[in-house]
């Protein structure tokens, strides 16, 4: 019952090892446009939401608040996705939204460039080189976003339980291997990995309910959470922003209480 993340290149196998792994598994497989659509009912526009994970740091760091507030959106619409287990997710920067923790089996797959530009020419009908370069492209706007917002190397293979290179295997083949590890024990939706999965959907949730409301948009607060009691901590802009944080937190679904005392109030 864990949760699968599937990190990879552009065109690298990544969808169709998912799909395998959904039939093999009887897992559901989801992808970076479930999650927007979820995010985007909080009233940012999906095209937004898209820019956000796909276009290079310079269009976020215009917008340097646009990028927490994208994130925190980006962030809880996932982890209310996967909150139950079950689930493969082969959008970007999963393993990276959503932590680590036993529960969670974090996949890199790596494939060659020769089989990449063939997904490519097959799907967008480009010449050879054509292919590697957009290849070549999409592969450094992804670095540089895991670095600009997580200052992590996304090539770095400390970040994934399991790293597989399709060089001199197929898709069934890594299929079969990623299920294998989800069936042993140490991947298992235990319990408390369970409780920690809800605890973590729900300090998202109210993140990102924060980070839309007019009255306190312009926050960055870090939130955890623990049986329903939600700890936010971080630096108020006015005094009055503490009875609207309060406010806005408990009406979300699932928060039976708040600890404020990590708030900070703003410099006089």
């Amino acid at each position: 019952m864990s949760v699968i993340t599937i990190s990879r290149g552009s065109f690298s196998g990544g969808k169709m090892l998912a799909e395998c792994l959904a039939r093999k598994l009887g897992y559901r497989a989801v992808d970076r446009d479930v999650i927007v659509e979820r995010a985007a009912a909080h009233g940012v526009t999906q095209e937004e939401l898209r820019d956000a994970l796909e276009k290079p740091p310079r269009f976020l760091e215009r917008f340097s608040h646009k990028r927490y507030k994208y994130l925190a959106l980006i962030q809880a619409g996932l982890t209310e996705e996967v909150r139950t287990g079950k689930v493969i997710y082969h959008g970007l920067a999963g393993h990276l939204l959503l932590g680590s923790g036993r529960h969670i089996l974090r996949t890199r797959l790596i494939a060659p460039m020769d089989f990449r530009v063939r997904m490519v020419h097959e799907r967008l009908n480009y010449t050879v080189s054509e292919a590697v370069a957009y290849i070549q492209k999409m592969d450094d706007q992804r670095r540089r976003w895991a670095m600009y917002l997580y200052g992590v190397n996304w090539d770095d293979p400390s970040l994934y339980d399991l790293v597989i290179n399709l060089d001199h295997m197929t898709i069934d083949t890594a299929c079969h291997i990623v299920s294998a590890a989800v069936h042993r024990r140490c991947f298992e939706l235990t319990p408390a990995c369970r409780k920690a999965l809800e605890d973590f959907a729900l300090a998202s949730k109210v993140r990102a309910a924060l980070a839309v409301a007019p009255a306190t948009e312009g926050l960055e607060l870090e939130a955890t959470a623990s049986d329903g009691v939600v700890s936010l901590k971080g630096k108020l802009a006015t005094a009055g922003q503490l009875a609207d944080v309060r406010e806005i937190a408990l009406n979300v679904l699932g928060v039976a209480d708040l600890n404020l005392d990590q708030l900070s109030p703003p410099v006089q």
